[in-house]
This record gives C-alpha cells, sequence and structure tokens, in this order.
C-alpha cells in the first residue's frame, strides 16, 4: 500500500510539473497582451502594473479582425468538410475492398504523412500558379490533399471495426453504394470523424506557411497571414502581437471545449482498432 501510495504521488507530483510546462507559454501570451510595449520587456514573467484593453482594441483594428476572421472561417470550414468527406469515403472503399492494390494505395496514404510540406512546396506553388488556382480555391485543394493521409488512417481504423455484414444487410434492403455509407457507415463514424475533424481545425487554423504561398490577394488573408505585419523589418510590435494571438485562439479553444469527449472517444477508438 504505501508504495502504491509513494506512485500515485509522484505521477500526481510529475503531472503538476508538466501541467505548468504546457501551460506557461499560453500564460505569458495572455499576461504580456495586457502590459505596454516597454513593460513587456523589463518583466515578462510578472503580472502587468496596470491591465490595458488597448492592445486589443489596437490589434482588432490592425488585423481588420471581422474581415480574417470571415477569411480563416471560410477556408477552415471548407477544408475540414471536404477532407472529411472525402477521407472517409476513400477509406470505406479500402476497407472493404481487401485485395493488394488496395493494400498498396493505403501504404502510400500512410507513406506521404512522412513527406514534409517544404520539400514539394516550391513545385506544388509553380503547378497551381500555371493553372490559375491559387488562393482560395487552390488552398483547399491543397489542404485536401495534405490532409489526406492522416484522416484516411484513423477512419480505416475505425472502419475495420466495422462488421462488413451491415453493407451485405442494407444492399440486401435494395440500398445502393452510396446509400450504405452515407446513411448507415458514416453516422456510425461520428467519433473519429469529430477527431479528424479537430485535428484538421487546429493545423488549418494556424497554419502561415502555405497560405503566405497561396494568397496573394489583398482582404483574401488568414489570421496567421496576417499576423506577420505586426513583425516589421526594424520593429516587433509584441504586445499587439500577442493580443492579436489571444484572440485568434479563442474560437478554436470554444470549439474544442464543446468536442473535447467525442475527441478523446474517437482517438482511442482509431488506436485501439
Amino acid at each position: 500500500m504505501g508504495r502504491n501510495k509513494k506512485k500515485t504521488y509522484f505521477i500526481g507530483i510529475l503531472g503538476i510539473i508538466l501541467a505548468l510546462l504546457w501551460i506557461s507559454p499560453f500564460y505569458l501570451m495572455v499576461v504580456n497582451s495586457f502590459k505596454e510595449k516597454r513593460e513587456i520587456f523589463t518583466d515578462t514573467l510578472g503580472l502587468p502594473d496596470k491591465f490595458t484593453f488597448d492592445n486589443y482594441i489596437e490589434a482588432f483594428k490592425q488585423l481588420d479582425f471581422l474581415k480574417t476572421l470571415f477569411n480563416s472561417v471560410l477556408i477552415t470550414v471548407v477544408a475540414v468538410i471536404v477532407i472529411v468527406v472525402f477521407s472517409s469515403m476513400a477509406a470505406y472503399a479500402l476497407s472493404r475492398r481487401k485485395s493488394k492494390m488496395t493494400g498498396f494505395i493505403f501504404f502510400l496514404f500512410v507513406a506521404a504523412m512522412l513527406i514534409p510540406f517544404q520539400s514539394v512546396m516550391i513545385p506544388l506553388i509553380s503547378v497551381f500558379g500555371k493553372m490559375e488556382l491559387l488562393n482560395r480555391f487552390g488552398i483547399i485543394l491543397m489542404y485536401l490533399g495534405f490532409g489526406s493521409s492522416l484522416s484516411i488512417f484513423l477512419y480505416h481504423g475505425t472502419l475495420t471495426g466495422i462488421s462488413k455484414s451491415l453493407d451485405e444487410a442494407a444492399t440486401i434492403d435494395g440500398a445502393n453504394r452510396f446509400q450504405v455509407f452515407w446513411y448507415i457507415i458514416f453516422p456510425m463514424l461520428k467519433p473519429i470523424t469529430v477527431t479528424v475533424a479537430i485535428l484538421n481545425i487546429i493545423w488549418i487554423w494556424n497554419d502561415y506557411l502555405l497560405p503566405s504561398l497561396v494568397i496573394n490577394k489583398e482582404g483574401m488573408e488568414t489570421i496567421p497571414l496576417k499576423m506577420f505585419f505586426f513583425f516589421g523589418e526594424y520593429t516587433k510590435q509584441w504586445h499587439l502581437a500577442l493580443a492579436g494571438l489571444t484572440i485568434a485562439i479563442i474560437p478554436v479553444i470554444i470549439v474544442y471545449f464543446f468536442l473535447q469527449k467525442q475527441i478523446i472517444k474517437g482517438v482511442s477508438e482509431g488506436s485501439v482498432k
């Protein structure tokens, strides 16, 4: 009993230390967002002498936040919907048709997760530029390509645990392959769908590199791309940048808190199956 108590205390202390390490960047961001620029450099860790919301007001104006938020939401929502629909259908086809070819295709999707974006970004942008597919439509297609591998992998793990007898029963009742998937199988994938959606939302919402290469029209910038204007060549407006970052993460945090149970359930199901 004594050893178990010591082990429990040790795990608890270790958990607290890890939690503090994870929370510290958020603490620094939020606390310093209420400080004046000079105070950030004189006392980075301490609380502000005087809390001010001027940074948030100014950051809101310079970011043109409502328009920029709309751009980020539009690109993120459409891209995530496209990834969920196409990845779930692809994973369903790969899990139901067992052959060497489907196994090879699934292997290619898994192997594609190891390819860094930096190695293909120049040829990719060149090809899409020639096809005049840059800006919103082009970036959504690129997100589909880069996000499909992990999404198909997660969906495939869950689909292998769903019996094929459901497909056969629905087919006997007169349903075609699309109806079987959309009305019977896809609703059963809700937990993993939430997981796939959240993972892609966090990635797309925070992505800077791809939008910086693809979006070249004024007024279409996403929040991370617009945030770059706080960091000039000779000066960096840390007080405004931290306020802007705090505003930017609020929507993702809200979505996560509403869906955290489904996320944990989906990840557990995908890893076990």
